[in-house]
């Protein structure tokens, strides 16, 4: 179901003279030529940053609505460059609504979580703020009021959250470890905090947050991590042979 953002994007874009025809779309300035949604996006997702029809706060809104139209990572990356080019910020509460309210949908959302993990977590300079919006901020409330729409957007930033430094979101997953709901997507960023290339975690408190964890007995590499973790490994990019160790040695 097309969302009110999505159908004032495709108004927007038929505007001028792009309109979705069949599986595909069709820009007036090639007419015969049939385009996909991400070519629709890389030719039209910067253009709204330039519509001086359009302030900020409304720009920002369209270029969500082509988000939820198109589905293309690229508009995400128009997003950001926005807000981190000559012209941003964008609006702060505009910004990370539009994060919050489309990862609370049930709508699939992979665009959304590729882009938080590998543009904005992996930034050093953006990752705090982003994580604080899009979850560290509500963590409370989302606990007090468990919500379908909360505790998914709870577990789809934790599933992704690796990248993020130790010290920014440790508060946010000792918080959640309290709710068992959230365990599964808690121990995936446990993990790709360990394997990921920017992954980040401080083995000891990573190793006592694990035991935390109500996790199946047959969970996918759940004892490699427990045992590197109990070693004092960081991260497995810094100690590549770490987890092969893991997975030869006894366990108790």
């Amino acid at each position: 179901m097309e969302t009110q953002a999505g159908e004032e994007a495709r108004r927007w874009l038929a505007e001028r003279g792009v309109v979705e025809v069949g599986h595909g779309w069709v820009d007036a300035a090639e007419p015969g030529r049939p385009c996909t949604a991400e070519e629709i996006a890389h030719s039209w997702a910067g253009e709204v940053f330039t519509d001086g029809c359009l302030a900020a706060a409304e720009q920002v809104r369209l270029a969500f609505g082509l988000l939820d139209l198109l589905d293309s990572y690229w508009v995400t990356c128009e997003i950001r460059f926005a807000d981190r080019g000559a012209q941003g910020p964008l609006p702060v509460d505009v910004l990370w609504n539009g994060y919050r309210r489309r990862l609370e949908a049930e709508r699939d959302v992979e665009v959304l979580t590729y882009s938080l993990w590998a543009d904005w977590f992996e930034d050093h300079d953006t990752a705090a703020t982003a994580f604080a919006e899009v979850l560290g901020n509500d963590i409370d409330h989302i606990l007090a009021k468990r919500s379908h729409a909360l505790l998914r957007r709870a577990g789809r930033v934790l599933t992704c959250s690796g990248p993020v430094p130790w010290s920014v979101k440790q508060p946010t997953y000792e918080a959640a470890a309290q709710l068992p709901a959230l365990h599964g997507p808690l121990y995936k960023g446990l993990l790709a905090g360990y394997h990921d290339v920017h992954g980040h975690l401080e083995p000891t408190a990573a190793f006592t947050l694990l035991a935390q964890l109500q996790l199946p007995a047959d969970t996918p590499h759940l004892a490699e991590l427990r045992s590197v973790l109990a070693a004092g490994r960081r991260n497995h990019h810094r100690s590549p042979h770490a987890r092969d160790d893991a997975v030869r040695a006894p366990m108790d």
